[in-house]
């Protein structure tokens, strides 16, 4: 069969254009294997190919690209073309554009494809009866599922241009439309316009926008097909903008539940958010994290695997019975207990879900496992099921998560762990039981996914941005990760000393190199049951700031990748670069006293040596921050406690810090002004100080850390379908806005946080389109708890924003919640998500007495215990009549859909 592709684009002088494609006579997707192809003049090429189709019916996608002295420069958006052959036709002549990224991304992805705008896959069959078939193509993302694309034109066979008259065209693969004319019918050239069409009232509602289509083709042969491909559907819509609820799912709380927030709460969660015209749910991570089985494992965001679901997200109802009557009794009591409580007793409900399990397991895991959808699961997931399986059952076998310590299995082998996962391995009976619990998680969150889809509700998930150092991935992939860095953020306002995450860092080169297949892995399995998601820290795409292992806190980290001064350029600056003075911890004996009261003398005899007449340096026992932890490790009298942050606080005195890789570059300290050792220099030090400070941490890196995320971003963001959000807040280097806008991530903006310098408060009604805009985030104090926190400052916002008049009042009403979001649903923002929280906090007989139980974690707190449970069980949730029909009010009135 003979194919003729043809696409107008222009070029300048030795750019060639060429198509890469699935057929070997296209490559097979390798680009120096494409075909090029020839230049016929006025930006027009062509390519012709004799094909052998292997079925009647044969699909195949390709794409173009340009490409100059053999290298590939540009290439279309990832979205490819497709068309089907059919064997009836002997000549295929495709009339292609060149498909760029659309402005309107989002309504691309599976948020809208799959969820909010799903299609079924409507064909209208029109026969071509004489043999010359004209297709074309549109793509049509912002079609509601009411919906559908026509055409009309000034030809008979289109309606001649009357809209009652129009063709619906065939939706394929939503966003994607279709039409069969035949050519017979037509006499070029040819005039058309789409419009969109009312289904229910059997009514066109919109013409597109902009002149009127033209084609003017030659004449078709008997047997040939001619396809138009490419086209964008051009509207001029109103923003479209839905309302949502963020909240962790350990945090949901039902009667069927178990103490913690599970599958089956996310599902009923599903139904509140319909019911109260919401359209989005997200969700805080939930992949596994289980290290020592105690409440240090309830932290979400320390995975120890960037796959595995977390055990107590299983629900028991869903997952099935225990025959045993005294069994389900005693866990039944249980249930009982752990759901009156008021928070997560995560150790007590893990514990007996686990146990609930395990029972379950030797009822029904034989069969289970014998299933045909077990198998299934099994082959699809085994590259990462096996290695989680080995790892629980060693890190039991071990009483240990710190692989390190596991002998012959320290460092992974993978014969090794296919013979330890073996059928007759004497580890197997465990090993299948991680397997079933995986399995049952992986059905049941598919179930719950698919449902939310049915209903019009997208899950959001959250993408960590560091994995556990004793995690699965760092054992069986080392080469990514970096273990002597520790990733944390630096000062803001979370903490004031900045914050170690303990995650190691990223071996960004050596991910490169794959072409960063395990992100892209790890974006594909979050798109098993999410629509869109959170990119945790997107910052760390840009740059990481890199803790050293000798330090806990943060203060004395440093951006990765950076460009540390070398001696001379900080010099040039005019500051005197004296080495031992400016990178060795030491500090003023005048501010002992500050640092450590009637304590002073004491820590100057046990724990300083001195090293001027005036200055004294940590003695080598505890000339470290991790060495102070270990000799205060555990003790929590006020005395241990200020000794320790006294002596923390000298460790982290100093101006500049060694890069570790290039020993003689400096980086200068981050907030270095509010030192001791700062105040100690002269005016005209500080003055040059200050300029290379400004430079290093403002100017300097904005180009090299723009080039950075465009080399991680671009290919992982176009390696997904689900709509990408990113977590921008916090030190924000200049170029962070451009690199989101660019490929179209929806930033996070937060009132209360301003991304705008000398601003208090963000101005709601200048906020982005192609935004996240929310009251608070899980390290934030909800609406309430906020409210009481600095008078002066909610006074303001009182006054300056809400434009009450008056006295603040003590505590943030229902009526000042309901104007507050009001006010965020009222932004430009395509996303408003609200804190579960917060939603509570409109209604008197809904929201919580005790405010300071709905805090879901405090950052500068690294051993906090994520703990909050929402008080009122979602079954009674469902029925709050009142409250729920106020929330739907305030989403309709503010135009949200």
């Amino acid at each position: 069969m003979k194919v003729t592709f043809n696409i107008n684009f222009h070029t300048v002088w030795g750019q060639k254009l060429c198509i890469v494609g699935s057929l070997p006579e296209l490559g097979s997707w390798e680009p120096a294997l494409a075909k090029e192809m020839n230049y016929k003049g006025d930006g027009n090429w062509q390519l012709e190919l004799e094909l052998e189709l292997t079925s009647p019916q044969q699909t195949i996608e390709y794409r173009y690209f340009l490409s100059i002295n053999d290298k590939q420069i540009f290439e279309e958006w990832e979205k490819n073309h497709q068309v089907t052959f059919e064997g009836h036709a002997n000549h295929y002549t495709l009339y292609d554009y060149w498909q760029i990224r659309p402005a309107n991304l989002a309504f691309y992805s599976s948020a809208f494809t799959k969820s909010l705008f799903a299609h079924p896959c409507n064909t209208y069959e029109r026969v071509v009866k004489s043999g010359k078939k004209l297709t074309i193509k549109i793509s049509a993302p912002r079609v509601e599922k009411w919906q559908s694309v026509a055409i009309t034109g000034n030809q008979e066979c289109l309606g001649n241009w009357h809209p009652d008259k129009a063709l619906i065209l065939s939706c394929d693969t939503f966003p994607d439309w279709h039409i069969d004319l035949d050519a017979n019918d037509i006499i070029y050239p040819l005039e058309y316009k789409f419009l969109v069409y009312d289904n229910d009232k059997h009514q066109p509602l919109y013409w597109e926008e902009d002149e009127n289509r033209k084609l003017d083709l030659p004449p078709q042969d008997f047997g040939e097909t001619v396809v138009v491909s490419g086209l964008s559907f051009r509207d001029n819509l109103p923003l479209w903008r839905c309302a949502g609820t963020v909240i962790p799912v350990f945090s949901l709380r039902s009667e069927q539940g178990f103490g913690v927030g599970d599958l089956g709460d996310l599902r009923m969660l599903v139904d509140w958010a319909k019911k109260t015209r919401q359209r989005i749910i997200q969700v805080l991570p939930m992949n596994d994290t289980t290290m020592s089985h105690t409440r240090s494992d309830s932290y979400p965001y320390s995975a120890i695997s960037v796959y595995a679901l977390h055990p107590m997200y299983i629900s028991l109802p869903l997952m099935g019975e225990l025959k045993d009557a005294d069994r389900a009794a005693f866990y039944k009591a249980k249930q009982e207990e752990l759901n009156a409580k008021d928070f997560v007793d995560y150790e007590a409900a893990v514990g007996y879900k686990l146990a609930y399990c395990r029972e379950f397991f030797s009822q029904e895991g034989q069969a289970i496992l014998s299933s045909p959808e077990y198998r299934e699961f099994f082959e699809q997931s085994q590259s990462w099921l096996m290695p989680y399986a080995a790892y629980s059952y060693l890190r039991e076998k071990y009483q240990t998560s710190d692989f390190t310590k596991w002998d012959k299995n320290a460092i992974y082998n993978k014969s090794q762990i296919r013979e330890l996962c073996s059928e007759d391995s004497d580890a197997y009976p465990e090993i299948s039981f991680y397997y079933f619990l995986q399995y049952i998680l992986h059905t049941q969150f598919k179930s719950v996914s698919d449902y939310a889809r049915k209903n019009g509700i997208v899950l959001k998930g959250d993408l960590p941005i560091g994995v556990n150092r004793t995690s699965i991935d760092a054992w069986t992939e080392p080469q990514y990760f970096n273990m002597n860095g520790q990733a944390g953020a630096p000062p803001d306002d979370f903490s004031v000393n900045g914050q170690n995450w303990g995650f190691p860092t990223y071996n960004w080169d050596i991910m490169e190199k794959d072409h960063f297949s395990w992100w892209k892995k790890r974006f594909h399995k979050l798109s098993d049951y999410f629509d869109c998601f959170r990119i945790d820290h997107i910052l760390g795409f840009f740059r990481i700031w890199e803790v050293p292992l000798d330090y806990i806190q943060g203060l004395c980290g440093h951006f990765n990748p950076a460009l540390p001064f070398t001696r001379e350029e900080i010099e040039q600056y005019g500051l005197t670069f004296n080495e031992a003075r400016f990178t060795t911890p030491h500090i003023n004996r005048k501010f002992l006293p500050e640092l450590f009261g009637d304590l002073a003398e004491e820590v100057e005899g046990t724990y300083l040596a001195q090293s001027s007449s005036n200055h004294f340096v940590l003695k080598s026992f505890c000339d470290t921050q991790r060495k102070i932890e270990a000799i205060f490790g555990g003790k929590t009298d006020e005395v241990s406690l200020r000794l320790k942050d006294g002596l923390f606080a000298i460790a982290n005195e100093v101006l500049f810090l060694r890069d570790p890789q290039e020993k003689e570059k400096f980086h200068p300290r981050i907030s270095a002004s509010h030192s001791y050792i700062y105040s100690e220099l002269n005016t005209s030090e500080k003055y040059a100080f200050d300029q290379l400070y400004w430079d290093f941490f403002y100017h300097r890196h904005n180009d090299f850390w723009k080039a950075q995320a465009f080399k991680r971003l671009t290919p992982l963001v176009g390696s997904t379908n689900m709509l990408v959000c990113g977590e921008d807040l916090g030190m924000i280097p200049e170029s962070v806005p451009d690199v989101m806008n660019k490929l179209q991530i929806l930033s996070l903006e937060i009132e209360r946080m301003p991304k705008t310098p000398q601003r208090e408060f963000s101005d709601l009604f200048s906020l982005p389109y192609n935004s996240v805009c929310t009251t608070s985030t899980h390290d934030m104090s909800p609406l309430r708890n906020w409210w009481k926190e600095d008078r002066e400052k909610i006074q303001r916002y009182y006054n300056n924003v809400l434009h009450y008049e008056g006295q603040a009042p003590g505590e943030c009403s229902s009526e000042i919640a309901v104007r507050i979001i009001t006010n965020h649903l009222a932004t430009n923002s395509m996303l408003t998500i609200i804190p579960l929280q917060d939603w509570f906090a409109i209604d008197d007989t809904v929201k919580r007495k005790d405010i300071e139980a709905e805090r879901i974690n405090v950052p500068a707190n690294s051993n906090h215990y994520w703990c909050y449970r929402m008080h009122i069980p979602l079954e009674r949730l469902l029925m709050k009549d009142e409250f729920n029909d106020k929330v739907a009010q305030l989403i309709v009135a503010s135009g949200r859909k």
